[in-house]
């Protein structure tokens, strides 16, 4: 694997990006890396990194700088882990709907899907991707 920082970070839109802070750092593990608040009390701008690597970025649909700021739809991302049954623990305790349940795959990973709060989709699994 390569040591480069990494270059693609999927990006989100919330209608409560404060509540969808809370959720991805206590619920699935993510780590608080930068918050910009917005004028309007909301955030503007977030980054997250994820423990084993990577990371996303998400803000406010009321922030509307850029031509990400007036959308919203829901997203999927996939999120490597070897930690897959501690994280599914974690998401089934704080209630979240999972949509796939734990399982294998026919190329090889330990995954499930789970739905945040505001219906993006999240699937952690082991697969690290093809060599």
């Amino acid at each position: 694997m390569s040591e480069n920082p990494p270059t693609v970070w999927p990006a989100f839109r919330y209608d409560d990006a404060r509540a969808a802070l809370t959720f991805l750092t206590e619920v699935f593990g993510f780590r608080e890396a930068l918050v910009v608040p917005g004028e309007d009390g909301q955030i503007a701008h977030t980054e997250l990194r994820w423990p084993e690597g990577g990371g996303v970025m998400f803000g406010s649909t009321s922030h509307t700088d850029g031509v990400h700021g007036d959308t919203k739809n829901a997203g999927s991302a996939y999120v490597v882990t070897d930690h897959v049954d501690e994280i599914h623990d974690r998401v089934r305790q704080a209630g979240a709907e999972i949509v796939a349940p734990l399982h294998g795959t026919d190329y090889g990973s330990h995954t499930f899907t789970a739905r945040d709060p505001e219906g993006n989709l999240w699937t952690f699994g082991t697969y690290r991707g093809a060599p």
